[in-house]
Parts: structure tokens; C-alpha cells; sequence
């Protein structure tokens, strides 16, 4: 059963995720406002994106090939010039810190016209790649990183398409009971036509729990993922390790072939101190690093 993961409270948003029924609601534990005030993120915030590294097919890690990332009137863009044509080079832009349990909320648009010679399906089609392995363990010709895609997609103003899929570049994850080794599924939401902005959350708890959320409800819904499954190429042998549980990773956004402006990139970590008597202590975590705390 897929249960809503946020609750409107008058006066404050109390969070319990609760492990193997992600239960939220008001009833966590009594505390101070401080401990139940949810500190997010913000890990895009327009002003630069200098704690992003760029990985492309076929160019060494930190490149920008082509600036094909770029920050224009506050926004973090896809763009490509009017000559380029299509050969293959995918882009992916990492952020800075792996995370293993948290929430990420985006807000982003398609524009314009996809670049010459992209293929059909990249129509209106990024992605946020969760999960994602290090990219300076990618190899120089890998097209796509081990990750989980949540992807984002834009309707071409007359067909239905789903939006916040999940497509499984190099892993394999558990739906319902069964595992699933397709690439590609659909999610329950409504097509998105045009240029608006729409807004994407995430909630990731290691590899107990992905959700996909779509105003405010939940449209994908997985577990257990690993490594596996293929559908990438030009991957270092030693990084695939089939079998391997995705329990943390990094964050990106791609570069495939369509221009899409990123307005906002938010992250609210649910890895933090849980003991009670700290100052930094948070009703809304959901895994513990002690070390973390401050007395």
C-alpha cells in the first residue's frame, strides 16, 4: 500500500517515518519547534553551480563540453547551440555530497526545440538520477551512470505521457514482490504539456523505500534496488558489481538532447543526530549518525 508521505498541520508539519510503513503524521515525540522544523537544503539555490561536477560521454570528468550546463537569469540550464547535432554525448551534473536517506524537491520546465539528430524518446525528457554511483568512477565512454532515474518528462501537447518514471540505467529494483528487470515503467501521473514549471519530490530511504511524488501524491513506488540489469555501456568492470545493494549515492541532472531550466534543487536530509538531548536533534530523522551531534 502506497501511503501519502506529507501532512498539512496548522500550526507546524510534525514528521514520523517510520520504517516498514512510512506512517506520517502528527504523532511524533513532544519537543522543541526547533527539533520539528525541517531544514532544507537548498543545493541549487541561482546562484552559481560550482559544487557540481559535469561528466559527458567521452570527455573526462569536469568537463562542460560544449557548456552545455550553464546558469542563465537565476536558472540552472540545459542548452545546446543551433549547430549541434546529436553524436552520443550524454551529460550528467553531479552534485557535490552523496546522500542515502532523504527527500529532494525540484522544480524545472521544458523550452524550446530538442537539439538536431536526438533521438525520439529524449523528446522533453531529463532526469533526476538518483542514488548515482561517483562519477569520477565512470568510465570515459559511459553513456549513463549506475542509478536510479526518476525521469522527467514533457507531453508534446496532444498524446498522454506519464510523468516521474523510473528507468534503471545499470540496476534492478524490487516492485510490489517481484523483481524488476525491465528498463523502463511507467508511473500512474497525468502528461504535462507545454513549458510550464512542475514540481518533483523524491523521498529516499536508502534501499528500503524510493517514492516518486507528483502534487503531493505518490505515482511510483519501489525497494531493494541493486546493481544489474545492463542498459548502460562503457562502465568500468570493477564498479559493476551485479548484485550489490544501492543503499546511498550521488544526485544528478542530465544533458541528453532537449533544453530544460532547473529553478530550484532542495534536499532534506533524514540522516542526522537522534539523540534527544543534542541541539541539533531532528523529530524527522530517520536514520541515525550520532556523530553528527552537537551538546
Amino acid at each position: 500500500m502506497i501511503i501519502s508521505i506529507t501532512e498539512t498541520i496548522k500550526q507546524r508539519s510534525l514528521y514520523c517515518l517510520i520504517l516498514g510503513g512510512i506512517l506520517i503524521g502528527s504523532g511524533c515525540s513532544l519537543g522543541s519547534e526547533d527539533a520539528h522544523k525541517e531544514e532544507w537544503i537548498e543545493i541549487f539555490d541561482g546562484s552559481n553551480f560550482d559544487q557540481w561536477t559535469p561528466k559527458f560521454t567521452g570527455y573526462k570528468t569536469g568537463e562542460n563540453y560544449r557548456d552545455r550546463f550553464l546558469l542563465r537569469d537565476s536558472l540552472l540550464s540545459v542548452r545546446y547551440s543551433e549547430k549541434d547535432n546529436f553524436a552520443g554525448n550524454f551529460g550528467h551534473l553531479f552534485y557535490k555530497d552523496p546522500f542515502s536517506h532523504y527527500r529532494i524537491r525540484v522544480v524545472y520546465r521544458f523550452v524550446g526545440e530538442q537539439m538536431a539528430g536526438g533521438p525520439g524518446w529524449a523528446y522533453r525528457n531529463n532526469g533526476l538520477m538518483l542514488h548515482c554511483q561517483d562519477p569520477n568512477t565512470m568510465g570515459l565512454q559511459q553513456d549513463f551512470p549506475i542509478s536510479l532515474e526518476l525521469q522527467l518528462l514533457g507531453g508534446n501537447g496532444t498524446d498522454e505521457r506519464a510523468n516521474a518514471n523510473l528507468c534503471t540505467p545499470g540496476t534492478n529494483v524490487v516492485m510490489g514482490d517481484s523483481l524488476f528487470t525491465p528498463h523502463c515503467i511507467n508511473s500512474t501521473s497525468r502528461t504535462y504539456h507545454g513549458d510550464q514549471w512542475v514540481e518533483v519530490e523524491a523521498l529516499v530511504l536508502g534501499d528500503s523505500l524510493i517514492q516518486h511524488i507528483l502534487e503531493g501524491e505518490v505515482v511510483m513506488e519501489y525497494r531493494s534496488p541493486t546493481i544489474g540489469g545492463g542498459n548502460i555501456a562503457g562502465y568500468k568492470q570493477e564498479v559493476y558489481r551485479e548484485g550489490n545493494p544501492l543503499k546511498e549515492g550521488f544526485i544528478a541532472i542530465q544533458s541528453e538532447t532537449h533544453p530544460t531550466d532547473f529553478k530550484s534543487i532542495e534536499i532534506l536530509n533524514l540522516c542526522g543526530c537522534m539523540d534527544k538531548k543534542a541541539k541539533n536533534y531532528k523529530s524527522y530523522y530517520v536514520k541515525a549518525d550520532n556523530s553528527s551531534c552537537l551538546f
